[in-house]
């Protein structure tokens, strides 16, 4: 391959026979795509045979990486997990961070692809001495702090770097996580799952770190300087070096948007128990992924209590306000110990936190009894049981089998209303801004690929949180098609969603790195390309119009406290916003690309 920044290889890895080999990267396809979750979403159709169980040996598993990775580009320090999610039956990719995505990079590859399963549980060596599969029986059942710590003495390596799944991915819970670096997750829709699925326990890198060939290092340097100075240490990026995520917290219960008792309120009266200014008094010290500046995560200790002694990376905002304020808990050291606990056994704590809120729900209403928990008190703000309920969902104990499947299957199971209060999108639970606090969300959810997703668009940041009214359905598709294609580029890259990089950074970097020059007309072309390609991937699939929509709660009942009271986004308001989101897209008014816009982008389906 001509391009540099790329490493010119993928690894091929046939888990069934045991077959290893490193495949040229297509330079025709990182031409169209990028990388990351673009080549991913191309390859994902291609390699994958229509309506695929996602928990079949064929079901690809792509771990991919950018041309920017590596490099020292603030924040381009992801790798894009890509398959078919056996949580929505969706395209996903879902992103983790850390050190690990780098590693697999530096040893020499652009991606990382698994087909197959494995006869008995195993692991994955890649090694500069040579990559091989290893037996995990060892290994069975553990956690992933534990699982992770055995890995780097087997393999004699300090630095080694590990992505395992947890006894949540063996148990194949729906929402299971693939976790780097102990707390960084690709998180949603369960790519543990399938992971798990193919026996594979977890991949351990370890290398010499060569490094990421750059085609005009001087002036790379030269820009990498100036984009550090004037962006990554300027105002838009001060909240992430000094807080975090977790600021969310104050201005979503502001707005009137945080989730409070699964998605009944928007305000939490206890908020100012769990927010940025109360972890201050937790964090230790302020930690970095490879090579980033941003330096945005928290690393907590609780020193006194029932909880002392538990250390995290974490938590974010939304695992605060999923496992917080939407399952009524108001102490900081238990929602640290609670995501503890879910790392450790390797869930999405989104979905974790949502399918338990959604239970607690039952359990008031009557749907849930104790006899059905053994004997859990599953209310609002029990803490006990909050954190007990996860090993049940863990090892598929007793309802803790219907819990690993989410709030759709434990809607199913209930019955009768219990739809009602199931607040997901193509069957991915929800997450913690509640859009009748900011309509273009609405539209973000449900025009998401891998179901309710608030990392495609981010509108609420222009209404809620900007100067744009959230309370109308006016200029709501543009904008969010603005940010889709935009952070489809970003993720092909790969870059961090905690970067706020426009095209034009992404384009000068691109061809510095590369060598090969583009336009950010061209990139904005490519991030279009992207999102039409996942969304022939979904109708492929079975999806439609009808999957695009939010759940019952938040179209029919409107929110009681805060600036949104009152609100609720009818089905009017949202035909409207779909029906001009499909326009702009080039789409039929079903939904469906037509042959002229896949022309016009090149796609061959």
């Amino acid at each position: 391959m001509d391009l540099k920044g790329y490493m010119g290889k993928l690894l091929w890895v046939d888990l069934t026979r045991e077959k290893i080999e490193a495949r040229e990267t297509p330079e025709n396809l990182v031409k169209a795509y990028i990388g990351g979750k673009g080549l991913g979403a191309r390859l994902l159709y291609d390699l994958s045979k229509p309506k695929i169980n996602p928990l079949s040996p064929d079901n690809p598993l792509m771990f991919m990486l950018g041309p920017l990775v590596a490099t020292g580009v603030p924040a381009a320090t992801k790798a894009a997990l890509i398959t078919k999610s056996p949580h929505t039956h969706t395209f996903l990719d879902s992103y983790g961070s850390g050190y690990w995505p780098s590693w697999l990079k530096l040893a020499g590859y652009d991606g990382l692809i698994l087909l197959g399963r494995a006869e008995r549980l195993s692991y994955l060596y890649i090694g500069d001495d040579g990559v091989e599969l290893r037996d995990a029986g060892h290994l069975k059942g553990k956690g992933v702090f534990e699982t992770t710590d055995i890995l780097v003495r087997d393999v004699g390596d300090k630095a080694a770097k590990v992505a395992t799944i947890g006894p949540a991915g063996e148990n194949l819970v729906e929402y299971a996580c693939v976790s780097c670096d102990y707390h960084h997750s690709f998180g949603r829709e369960g790519g543990g799952a399938v992971m798990g699925s193919k026996n594979l326990k977890a991949i351990i890198v370890s290398t010499d770190n060569r490094d990421v060939e750059i085609s005009k290092p001087d002036e790379f340097d030269k820009f990498l300087s100036e984009v550090n100075r004037t962006e990554i240490m300027g105002p838009d990026h001060e909240w992430a070096r000094t807080d975090g995520t977790p600021i969310i917290i104050d201005w979503s219960n502001e707005t009137g948007l945080l989730p409070t008792h699964n998605f009944r309120m928007g305000v939490f009266k206890y908020a100012d128990e769990i927010n940025a200014e109360t972890l201050r008094r937790y964090r230790t010290t302020k930690y970095t992924c490879y090579r980033c500046p941003i330096a945005c995560r928290n690393i907590v200790e609780v020193r006194r209590g029932k909880y002392r002694g538990v250390k995290l990376e974490g938590p974010e905002y939304e695992t605060i306000a999923m496992s917080g304020s939407n399952c009524g808990i108001r102490r900081f050291d238990a929602i640290v110990k609670w995501n503890y606990i879910v790392d450790d056994l390797g869930m999405d704590t989104i979905s974790a936190g949502a399918t338990i809120a959604m239970a607690m729900e039952a359990y008031q209403r009557g749907y849930l009894k104790s006899e059905d928990l053994d004997g859990l008190e599953l209310k609002f703000g029990n803490e006990d049981a909050w954190i007990n309920i996860l090993n049940y969902i863990a090892f598929r104990k007793g309802i803790g089998d219907v819990l690993a499947g989410g709030v759709k299957r434990l809607a199913e199971y209930l019955g009768g209303d219990a739809w009602k209060f199931a607040l997901h999108i193509k069957g991915s639970e929800m997450p913690a801004y509640d859009p009748r606090g900011s309509f273009g969300m609405a539209l973000a959810y449900g025009t998401s690929d891998r179901g309710a997703c608030h990392l495609r668009a981010w509108p609420v940041a222009y209404e809620a949180f900007g100067d744009m009214d959230p309370f109308t359905p006016e200029g709501k598709a543009k904008v969010v098609i603005e940010d889709q294609d935009r952070n489809s580029v970003k993720w092909s890259m790969v870059i961090c969603d905690f970067y706020a990089v426009g095209y034009e950074t992404m384009a000068k970097f691109y061809t510095l790195v590369t060598g090969r020059e583009v336009s950010t007309n061209e990139l904005r072309e490519i991030g279009e390309r992207i999102w039409n390609m996942t969304r022939l991937y979904n109708i492929r699939e079975g999806f439609s119009r009808d999957d695009d929509f939010p759940p019952y709660r938040i179209m029919s009942q409107s929110l009681k406290h805060g600036p949104p009271k009152g609100k609720k986004v009818t089905k009017k308001i949202y035909w409207k916003m779909l029906m001009e989101y499909y326009k702009l897209r080039g789409w039929t008014a079903k939904g469906v690309p037509t042959k002229k816009k896949l022309k016009s982008l090149g796609i061959k389906a």
